[in-house]
């Protein structure tokens, strides 16, 4: 004969049950929330990279800091938790979070722009973001054709970029490069710093990466995440193999093996362990066969 569990038992059963379908609920209506790698938030020590370029990001969910004698540039506000540790960055490199005057992103994703409306609200700058972002930033995430649930706060856009716009701030000058797929409006920033007396090209990636769940393919009652995906995708790569790359970057520390070449300079190598134009290549030649790749298993 089955036995009643005490009131305690029902109660921890209920606790229990209802705990679990908010974890099934949050899981399923935030896709890209569910998948956080603590490394997104977990602190780096700050670090002059060449000129008057530096890091302010996290472990792997990279911000970068442009210092001019007019104000500053602070490329990506990361997740909405993340203002602190850009501030403090900010600070403990000797620099004013008040004195940055352009806020600019790598892409419309919760991880890298969630940020914004309170770097905006703190700071007074100015947002600039591309064009098929848009939309997606001032939603706060809502229109994103993929992870329209994964909302945050909505920041206005002062700017409108387009492909090849450039942003100029006290003698610095960045170079918008619309670089889509993994965004409608993915930004690839290109710029110049000089470093021992040497010019040095910067390339910043944006993304490349393919989403699981992504449509490259249009199909009856399927159709691709949005129309020419996968035109947008083969223009970026046909766009990053040609830019001029000296240091090499990214929205996410692992995209250049950050840690790792951290790690190189701890060991006593010097600035020069960002010049990885051999890197660069080669990142994007794997990153474009991993697209035909999926665009292949897609089409068959």
């Amino acid at each position: 004969m089955r036995t009643r569990p005490p009131q305690k038992a029902l109660v921890m059963i209920k606790l229990f049950g209802s705990a679990l379908s908010l974890t099934i609920l949050m899981l399923i209506g935030s896709p890209l929330r569910a998948q956080t790698n603590p490394d997104w938030t977990t602190p780096v020590a700050p670090f002059r990279i060449a000129g008057n370029l530096y890091y302010v990001g996290s472990k792997d969910l990279a911000s970068y800091l442009l210092v001019t004698p007019q104000g500053n540039i602070l490329i990506n506000s990361n997740l909405d938790s993340s203002v602190p540790l850009i501030r403090a960055s900010v600070q403990q490199l000797g620099f004013k979070f008040a004195d940055i005057k352009i806020l600019l992103i790598s892409h419309s994703h919760f991880d890298h722009d969630a940020g914004s409306s309170e770097v905006l609200r703190e700071t007074g700058a100015k947002y600039m973001v591309m064009d098929g972002d848009v939309s997606v930033v001032e939603s706060g995430g809502a229109t994103d054709f993929a992870y329209g649930k994964d909302t945050y706060a909505p920041a206005k856009v002062d700017r409108v970029l387009h492909d090849g716009d450039e942003v100029k701030l006290g003698g610095t000058v960045l170079v918008a490069h619309k670089t889509a797929g993994h965004t409608r409006g993915c930004t690839t920033w290109t710029l110049q710093v000089k470093e021992a007396g040497q010019l040095l090209n910067v390339v910043i990636v944006g993304s490349w990466n393919v989403n699981p769940g992504w449509r490259l393919v249009d199909r009856p009652q399927q159709p691709a995440s949005y129309p020419g995906i996968a035109e947008d995708y083969r223009h970026t790569f046909a766009t990053l193999k040609r830019l001029p790359c000296d240091i090499f970057l990214g929205a996410h520390g692992g995209y250049f093996g950050m840690l790792a070449k951290l790690d190189r300079i701890k060991g006593g190598e010097t600035y020069r362990v960002w010049i990885d134009p051999q890197g660069y290549q080669a990142a994007v030649a794997e990153r474009e066969r991993a697209f035909e790749a999926e665009l292949k298993r897609q089409e068959q």
